[in-house]
């Protein structure tokens, strides 16, 4: 991080903590459904993203990054990181973060919206990332019409 974004994030920290402490002392109302809906979408739609690009992008071209890059680099096709860009995009198009306090943002309801919402939203993102299937014909088939 540039000098400047580190100074934003500590700002932000402390200003999330000092929030935290003073409302430690306060009984917090469990987050609302509209509030638990938002956080369900909110990481949701990166997660979508995500599947989708990870995997229209490792069924399309998959096997020639394996068996050409991936032999020379030792690695694997699954060794990128989609997931960071996806929700930078996201944040960048105007995806709004869910206005929670911290105690609201720590409890059950809240974390279960999340988890939901990833899992969710990258089963439908690879649901939608397999549409290079569509082009891809069965070389059996394609044998037998030739013979």
């Amino acid at each position: 991080l540039h000098s400047t974004e580190r100074s934003c994030l500590l700002r932000e920290l402390h200003r999330f903590e000092s929030i935290a402490i003073a409302q430690e002392k306060l009984e917090v109302a469990p987050p609302s459904p509209g509030q638990l809906r938002h956080v369900f979408f909110h990481n949701a739609l990166p997660f979508v993203g995500f599947g989708f690009l990870d995997n229209a992008i490792m069924i399309a071209a998959g096997t020639q990054i394996e068996l050409s890059i991936g032999v020379v680099l030792g690695i694997s096709t699954m060794a990128g990181n989609l997931a960071g860009y996806v929700e930078a995009l996201a944040s960048r198009l105007g995806l709004s973060i869910p206005d929670l306090t911290p105690k609201q943002a720590d409890m059950w309801q809240t974390r279960l919206s999340a988890h939901l919402g990833k899992a969710i939203g990258v089963t439908i993102g690879c649901i939608l990332g397999m549409f290079p299937l569509l082009f891809f014909g069965d070389e059996e088939e394609k044998l037998e019409e030739k013979n």
